[in-house]
C-alpha cells in the first residue's frame, strides 16, 4: 500500500479550564474534548525519494510549507523513521473544517497525517515516538490521534479516555471571522477566571450520558475573552439556547459555538429557525453534525 485517505474529525470542548501556567508560558489545561463528524479529508501518498515532502490544500491562503501543522508532523515522522523515512511523501488536504475556529482543524489534519504515515510505514516509528511527535506538533494533536471523548490535561498531552458518547446531534455556528488561540490565552487573566467548569462533574455527566448534568457542570474560561472581544457571540449563544439546545458553549478559544440537542429533529428545527437562518444569511457558518467515538478513519482513496 502506498496511498491512504483519512477523514480527520473536528473536535469541540465540552468544557475548558485553565489550572495553571508553566514557566515557559504554556497554560495547563483541564478540558474534556469530543470528536465530531465534521471532517477534513487527508490523502497521504508515498512517492519517490527525490520528490521530498510536499503538501497541497484546496483552500487558498493556507500555507503549505513548514508553517503548516501537517507538514511539521510529517517532517518529524520522517526524521525519526530511519531508512524507511527516506521516501517522498505527498499530502493533500480537502478542508471542510473552518480555519481559526476552535475546532482543531489544523491539529486533526496533522493527526490524520501521522496515522496515515504509521499505516503506510508500519513499525517505522514507535507508538511512544508517535505520541511525542503529536505533542511537539500542537496541543490538540494528541487528542486528535484517538478522538472519541477524553479528559485532556497538562498542555493537552495527558489523555484520560472517557466513555465514548457517540451520536449526539450538534449544531456548529461560526461567525465570519477567526480567533487567534495564542492571543486568546494572552488575554486571559488567571487571577480572575470566569465561567469555570466543574471538570469532575463534567466527566461524571459524560459517563452517565446526562446532557442536563453536563450543562450544569460545563464551562469555558475563554468564553469571557471571546464574548468581550466579539459581542455578537453573546447574542448568537443565546439564540442557540433559545432554539432548544440542551448544552450550548464556546468551543476552545472560539469563535465557534456548539449546541447539543436531545434528538436530530430538535437540532434540525433549530437550524431552520429564523434567527439562525438570518445568521447564516449574514455569512455565519452553520453545520449540523454529531459526536463520534473515534479519531481519523480510512475512507475510499
Amino acid at each position: 500500500m502506498d496511498r491512504i485517505a483519512l477523514a480527520a474529525p473536528a473536535k469541540i470542548n465540552w468544557s475548558l479550564d485553565v489550572v495553571g501556567k508553566r514557566p515557559d508560558g504554556y497554560h495547563l489545561l483541564a478540558t474534556v474534548m469530543q470528536a465530531v463528524s465534521l471532517s477534513d479529508r487527508v490523502d497521504v501518498e508515498l512517492r519517490p525519494a527525490a520528490e521530498g515532502l510536499s503538501l497541497a490544500c484546496d483552500v487558498p491562503g493556507i500555507p503549505c510549507d513548514a508553517r503548516n501543522t501537517c507538514h511539521r508532523a510529517a517532517a518529524r515522522f520522517l526524521s525519526l523513521a530511519g531508512p524507511a523515512g527516506r521516501t517522498g511523501v505527498r499530502v493533500r488536504i480537502a478542508k471542510r473544517i473552518p480555519e481559526a475556529a476552535g475546532l482543531a482543524g489544523g491539529s486533526t489534519d496533522a493527526a490524520a497525517t501521522l496515522v496515515a504515515l504509521a499505516r503506510l510505514m508500519p513499525g517505522a516509528v514507535s507508538a511512544a515516538d508517535l505520541a511525542e511527535i503529536a505533542v511537539a506538533t500542537g496541543a490538540d494533536v494528541p487528542f486528535c490521534l484517538f478522538g472519541g471523548t477524553a479528559l485532556c490535561e497538562g498542555i493537552g498531552e495527558i489523555l484520560t479516555p472517557l466513555p465514548a458518547w457517540e451520536g449526539i446531534p450538534l449544531l456548529l455556528l461560526k461567525p465570519p471571522f477567526g480567533v487567534s488561540t495564542p492571543a486568546a490565552f494572552r488575554a486571559l487573566s488567571l487571577d480572575a477566571l470566569e465561567d469555570r467548569p466543574d471538570t469532575a462533574a463534567v466527566c461524571r455527566a459524560v459517563a452517565a450520558r446526562d446532557l442536563a448534568a453536563l450543562d450544569r457542570a460545563a464551562g469555558n474560561v475563554l468564553w469571557p475573552v471571546a464574548r468581550d472581544e466579539h459581542p455578537a457571540l453573546g447574542a448568537a449563544l443565546e439564540a442557540l439556547r433559545a432554539a432548544g439546545s440542551a448544552v450550548a458553549r464556546l468551543s476552545g478559544s472560539g469563535p465557534t459555538l456548539f449546541a447539543a440537542f436531545a434528538d436530530p429533529d430538535a437540532r434540525d428545527r433549530a437550524a431552520a429557525s429564523s434567527v439562525l437562518d438570518a445568521l447564516r444569511g449574514a455569512g455565519w457558518f452553520l453545520a449540523p453534525c454529531a459526536t463520534l467515538a473515534h479519531g481519523p478513519q480510512e475512507v475510499d482513496a
